[in-house]
C-alpha cells in the first residue's frame, strides 16, 4: 500500500508537448508510472512518447478515466490550468511549477478546499512511490521499496534522506514534496495523516527548512494524533534573519520561523530531532524501521 498513487492513478501531463514535460513523461513512463494523457492547447491529436495528446483536460478525462494530473506549465498560466483540473474532475493534481503569484496560489488552495482535491505544491518536487510509480521529477533510483514515509519542503534533501535510507537497506513507503512556497496547497499535518492512516508506514521523516511555520503545525498533530515514530531535520539553522535561503517559504522574520523554534515544538512532542541527514540511520536502528 501507498498514499495518494497506487495501481489504480491515471495521470494527465498538463505541458507534456514542452521539453520538460517531454523529458519527465519519459521517466515517469520509465518508471512504471501510468500516464494516460497529456494536454497542450493546440496540439490535441498528437502524441508524446507514445502518450495521447489533447486540448482539454475534460476531454483528456472522458477519452481515458484520468483521476490525477501533474502540471509542467509556466507559473502565470497556473491558475487557469488548475481551476480547469478541477472542474474536469481530477482529485489528484501536483503542482511543479515555481514562481506563481501568491493571490494566485491562495485562490488555488481555496478552490481545492472546495472542490475536496488533493493538491501538491507549488515548487514541489512531486510524488514518488518506490517500485510503483511517480509523478514528478524525483531521480527513482535514489529510492527502494520499504516501510518509512518520507514528506519534505525540499526536493534535494528528500532525495538525500531516500539515498541515505536506501543504502542502509530502509526503504521506504511513498515519498511526498509538499512544495516550498510561503502558500502551499497541502498543509504539513495532512500529509501526516495520510501517513498515520497507512498501515505499510512504520514512521515518518519530516524534512523541514527556515520559514514559514508548517513544522510548528506539525507539531501540534503530532503531540494530538501521531502514534508512528517521527524524526525529523530542520535545514538553515545558520540562516541570517531576513535573508530568502532559497525557496519562496524559506525566510526568517524575527524570532518566527527559526530552525532552533521549529526543533523545539517538535522535541516537545517526542519527535527525534536529526542533527545531520545521516543520523536518520541511527533512528531506523533505534526503532527497528527495516524494509
Amino acid at each position: 500500500m501507498s498514499i495518494l498513487l497506487d495501481d489504480s492513478t491515471r495521470v494527465i501531463v498538463q505541458g507534456i508537448t514542452g521539453r520538460i514535460g517531454t523529458i519527465q513523461t519519459r521517466w515517469m513512463l520509465a518508471y512504471g508510472t501510468r500516464v494516460v494523457a497529456g494536454v497542450t492547447p493546440g496540439k490535441g491529436g498528437t502524441s508524446v512518447e507514445g502518450v495521447p495528446v489533447f486540448d482539454s483536460v475534460e476531454e483528456a478525462v472522458t477519452r481515458t478515466g484520468a483521476n490525477a494530473s501533474i502540471f509542467f506549465v509556466p507559473g502565470p498560466a497556473v491558475l487557469d490550468a488548475f481551476l480547469e483540473t478541477v472542474d474536469a474532475g481530477v482529485k489528484l493534481i501536483v503542482v511543479i511549477p515555481e514562481h506563481i503569484p501568491v493571490h494566485d496560489m491562495m485562490k488555488m488552495r481555496a478552490y481545492a478546499i472546495e472542490k475536496e482535491v488533493f493538491a501538491l505544491g507549488p515548487t514541489t518536487p512531486g510524488i514518488l512511490v518506490p517500485g510503483k510509480g511517480k509523478m514528478g521529477i524525483m531521480p527513482g533510483s535514489l529510492f527502494s521499496p520499504g516501510r518509512v514515509g518520507i514528506v519534505s519542503r525540499s526536493g534535494t534533501l528528500s532525495y538525500e534522506f531516500g539515498g541515505i535510507l536506501s543504502e542502509i537497506r530502509v526503504g521506504q513507503s511513498t515519498v511526498v514534496g509538499m512544495g516550498a512556497d510561503p502558500v502551499v496547497l497541502t498543509n504539513l499535518p495532512d500529509i501526516l495523516q495520510l501517513f498515520e492512516d497507512d498501515r505499510d508506514t512504520d514512521g515518518v521523516v519530516i524534512v523541514g527548512e527556515v520559514g514559514g511555520e508548517q513544522e510548528e503545525k506539525a507539531a501540534y498533530f503530532i503531540m494530538e494524533k501521531m502514534t508512528k515514530p517521527v524524526a525529523a531535520y530542520v535545514a538553515g539553522r545558520y540562516a541570517p534573519e531576513g535573508k530568502r535561503m532559497g525557496h519562496a517559504g524559506a525566510l526568517i522574520r524575527g524570532s518566527a520561523g527559526t530552525a532552533r523554534g521549529k526543533e523545539e515544538a517538535l522535541r516537545a512532542t517526542g519527535a527525534e530531532i536529526l542533527e545531520s541527514p545521516i543520523h536518520v540511520a541511527r533512528w531506523t536502528r533505534k526503532h527497528n524501521l527495516r524494509s
